[in-house]
């Protein structure tokens, strides 16, 4: 087992799971990570996920369209070629609005978008990295690290206690679609 980089426990159902996760952590046994077909509430709260700083990337991607979209009309309309027609001044801000909201919008979706892509290493034309192909249909995974945690024999006592239906010794990091 001295190749073995990971060890996958297996359930059936989503409770199952969660007992898995507590009683391996009560036994002070590090979680690689946990895949499930579905999202389960609380799971990231009981993993010690940290929140998400999403919202940070999406106001900076906002802010970002916002300064665009009134740098380019102020650009356009006052410096560049400012037309004063009907007595009307060269910088109508509640004119601006539907253009600046349109940009902000723009640059918040484009800039999520491509936050997804990095963060997640999902770029185009990349082949997709999964632990267990049956991680993504029909059952819950717990991925344990092997090399970080060496007593195999009471992991896989832990998660077939926990109500495991198969415990696999991955020795390759990812499996590939092919």
């Amino acid at each position: 087992m001295s190749d073995t980089k990971y060890i996958l426990g297996h359930f059936e159902h989503p409770d199952d799971l969660m007992d898995g996760i507590d009683k391996l952590q009560k036994s002070n046994i590090s979680i690689y990570d946990v895949y499930t077909p579905m999202p389960i509430h609380g799971i990231e709260a009981k993993l010690g996920v940290p929140p998400s700083r999403l919202p940070i990337v999406a106001f900076i991607c906002g802010i970002t369209g916002t300064i665009s979209g009134i740098s380019l009309l102020y650009y356009t309309l006052h410096k560049d070629w400012p037309m004063i027609i009907g007595g009307k001044p060269t910088l109508p801000m509640p004119d601006f609005v539907p253009v600046t909201f349109e940009l902000t919008i723009l640059f918040c979706a484009l800039g999520m978008v491509a936050a997804f892509y990095f963060r997640s290493h999902l770029f185009p034309g990349r082949a997709p990295r999964v632990m267990d192909l049956r991680a993504t249909d029909d059952r819950f995974v717990i991925a344990i690290d092997a090399r970080s945690n060496t007593d195999h024999e009471k992991i896989d006592s832990l998660l077939k206690d926990a109500g495991a239906v198969e415990v696999l010794y991955n020795e390759r990091k990812y499996v590939s679609y092919e």
